[in-house]
């Protein structure tokens, strides 16, 4: 005769207890999938933090859209401003975003840190989207972008629009031809530039090294005066004087030592950012250099 405890855990309670323990087993795994499902599904409210993000996001997920940043639709600087126009804008500030909660938020490095780690103490999402220093890197931020909100194919479209306007301006320039770019209060960006990048690749050689300012810098006005540069790379923002920081891109003596036939101008939003402005960049910056550039 069986012992209790043997006649209590017989095998046939054995073999229920352990249809049980499968059942609770395979349940489980349900819910951690479905709870892994939840945590990958695309965010549906998206909001964004400086018009470089604002117009990653118009391009890849217009709508995804909570808000954009307070600059979104300024047309001096925002390529995406008509676009923009039709979407909600946002103060930037970490509170109004703890109140809003979007399920993301896009945000800069300048955006700045509390903020951002403001946002995250009160459980909201930030992504952090760095300007980009060169063509590779912004491949990578546009297919990373892309695939958090759930889009990897506009993303790929994207990608191919850039590396297409790209191949047709490869090496458009003479040889030999130097330039500098240059923006407001006399600074010009590294070597190691997104722009400076795209000008190489055009088939001009960029100025800043033969400066001392390979790292980018701010540049005295007699040192552009003394050696010049064959070119230069402005906005357009340089075409008149509205203060201290333009009034140096007007400066005599600086059109005596590069006049505007020597001069490839862009229009500012262009330069802002890289991202779905790239390609409208490259193009006239290649329509500049097939113009002027002997």
């Amino acid at each position: 005769m069986a012992s209790a405890p043997q006649a209590r855990y017989g095998p046939a309670a054995m073999l229920r207890a352990s249809r049980l323990i499968r059942s609770a087993l395979a349940a489980a795994c349900l819910l951690a999938v479905a709870g892994q499902s939840a945590a990958a599904a695309p965010p549906r409210r998206v909001a964004s933090l400086n018009v470089c993000a604002d117009q990653l996001l118009l391009a890849l997920a217009p709508e995804a859209v909570a808000s954009l940043s307070p600059l979104s639709r300024d047309p001096r600087l925002s390529f995406a401003a008509a676009q923009a126009r039709g979407f909600p804008v946002n103060s930037g500030r970490g509170e109004v975003m703890s109140v809003e909660r979007p399920d993301l938020v896009l945000a800069g490095r300048y955006d700045g840190k509390a903020r951002r780690d403001f946002m995250e103490s009160q459980g909201i999402d930030v992504l952090l989207l760095e300007a980009w220093t060169s063509l590779a890197h912004g491949r990578e931020q546009i297919r990373t972008l892309a695939a958090r909100l759930g889009v990897p194919e506009r993303g790929e479209a994207l990608v191919s629009q850039i590396d297409a306007a790209l191949e047709r301006t490869r090496a458009i320039a003479p040889g030999g031809r130097t330039v500098l770019p240059l923006q407001v209060r006399g600074y010009t960006p590294g070597e190691a530039s997104l722009v400076a990048e795209l000008l190489r690749h055009m088939g001009l050689v960029t100025f800043q090294q033969r400066l001392g300012l390979k790292d980018g810098g701010f540049v005295r006005l007699e040192q552009v005066v003394a050696t010049p540069p064959d070119f230069l790379l402005l906005g357009t923002e340089s075409a008149r004087a509205i203060d201290q920081g333009s009034a140096l891109l007007v400066h005599p003596a600086l059109s005596r030592a590069v006049p505007a036939e020597r001069r490839l101008v862009l229009r500012a939003p262009l330069l802002t950012c890289g991202g779905p402005s790239l390609v409208a960049a490259i193009d006239a910056l290649a329509a500049e250099i097939r113009d002027k550039v002997r």
